[in-house]
């Protein structure tokens, strides 16, 4: 049930996001039953990756997880490194 959109680099970051909660849920991506956008702004996401600084960071929360995302590339969920990103 998550956001797809079209296939631009910014976008890739949001499937790969998708991603590293499914990773932590032992599950596929397509199997999730949560809606980004309910979490978290998806436009600030991009926004944030297409920055020219990687000094950035941000968390939110879903209902079950703690979800960090960096400037330098990295996916954390619940504290723990789960992937980078491109």
């Amino acid at each position: 049930m998550w956001l797809v959109m079209s296939d631009t680099a910014e976008q890739v970051v949001i499937e790969q996001l998708v991603g590293a909660i499914a990773d932590v849920e032992e599950t596929e991506p397509d199997r999730l039953d949560i809606c980004l956008q309910d979490h978290v702004s998806i436009d600030a996401i991009q926004d944030l990756v297409t920055h020219g600084s990687n000094a950035w960071r941000l968390q939110f929360e879903t209902q079950n997880h703690i979800i960090e995302i960096t400037g330098n590339h990295i996916i954390i969920v619940d504290g723990q490194q789960v992937r980078d990103f491109t």
